[in-house]
């Protein structure tokens, strides 16, 4: 069995000291090390400037004197390059996150990274959300959620007083040292605790469709099609306002697909053809000419044109094209979180059935 690569990803802000704590609580505190082959980090102008100075220079960064402290010297890869910026929707990096446009696109910046790291299945990833303004945090820790597997880990390092409001504490050095606290009083690195909470979360990752998984959906969406996992998916159909209720976002079909998808929904409330999912011969036009006409009117040009041109029957090709052009709609309205109210088939050419796959129980009808 291949070993994993060991991924620390974390975000920092003002505080680049997290990525080194984090770093000794993982190789250095724990009993079973777990040294990762590459870290990574996600913050904003400011915070990889000081992340650049205060970690990576040759010969004064904190970074490099732990892993000259405890040996771990050229088993990591972290440079510049390992620090991503995010970006506005111009692609110029952003000094800070002060505004609800800055949170989505910091959103859809760490579900990015999270998504390609987990897109990788020989990636091990330890995420790490103790730096960087709260959002981030949160942000950082529920895009694991969504895409994480069972090898991924989340955590929060905590350091005790006063070490954790020390500037100059990236770490407990392997040769003790006094520090400064600001009003001058003396502490002892030695008396430093660097702990790691480790925080568990909910896997959401099988539960998602496919697409998401490799489509690059905004953060907003993605919570969409996760609340519509966990919360029941209500299908209600409002004729008389020409709506179709999915879940709580109301859908404005045109009438013809309207009477079309409530169609397929009274099939499966009434178990015709194969537990709702039916074929051009399980069942006869009236069903659905009944409720085009509650749409439009019976005599209303449009249904008479269909009235007759269905009296001998479906043709076997409307099943197909209603499904596709259905389908297409939803996916315009809901993006990913159509997926439980999408038309979909069963079997094979030529006995395929079309239907809608939500428990009957979970739809309505309302004329």
């Amino acid at each position: 069995m291949t070993e994993k690569r060991r991924v620390l990803l974390a975000v920092t802000g003002l505080s680049p000291q997290i990525v080194t704590e984090t770093l000794y609580a993982l190789a250095v505190a724990r009993e079973t090390p777990w040294v990762p082959d590459e870290i990574r980090v996600v913050t904003t102008i400011e915070g990889a400037e000081r992340a650049k100075l205060t970690l990576l220079e040759p010969d004064t960064g904190h970074f490099h004197a732990l892993c000259r402290d405890y040996g771990l010297s050229g088993k990591i890869l972290f440079n510049a390059e390992q620090i991503q910026v995010i970006r506005n929707a111009e692609g110029l990096p952003l000094s800070d996150i002060r505004t609800p446009e800055d949170n989505t696109l910091a959103a859809d910046a760490l579900l990015a990274e999270v998504r390609s790291l987990c897109a990788d299945e020989h990636t091990e990833l330890h995420v790490s959300i103790a730096g960087g303004r709260k959002t981030m945090g949160f942000f950082l820790g529920y895009a694991l959620s969504l895409f994480g597997r069972v090898q991924d880990r989340l955590s929060h390092v905590l350091v005790n007083d006063p070490f954790e409001s020390l500037t100059d504490f990236y770490y407990p050095p392997a040769t003790p040292k006094v520090l400064y606290t600001r009003d001058g009083r003396p502490m002892h690195t030695s008396a430093a605790k660097v702990m790691l909470a480790e925080i568990p979360f909910v896997r959401l990752r099988d539960g998602l469709p496919k697409e998401a998984l490799s489509h690059g959906s905004p953060f907003a969406a993605l919570v969409s099609t996760a609340q519509q996992m966990v919360a029941p998916s209500g299908l209600r159909f409002d004729l008389a306002n020409r709506l179709v209720w999915c879940g709580k976002q109301a859908v404005k079909l045109p009438p013809a697909n309207l009477a079309w998808y409530a169609f397929l929904a009274k099939c499966r409330i009434d178990g015709l053809g194969d537990e709702g999912f039916v074929r051009f011969s399980d069942v006869d036009p009236s069903t659905y000419l009944a409720i085009y006409g509650r749409i439009v009117g019976r005599s209303h040009d449009k249904f008479l044109a269909t009235q007759q041109a269905m009296k001998n029957g479906f043709e076997p090709s409307l099943f197909e094209q209603r499904k596709s052009k259905i389908n297409r709609e939803l996916s315009t309205e809901l993006s990913l979180a159509s997926s439980p109210y999408l038309i979909v088939c069963r079997g094979d050419k030529p006995r395929m059935r079309y239907g809608i796959n939500l428990d009957s129980g979970a739809i309505k009808i309302t004329i």
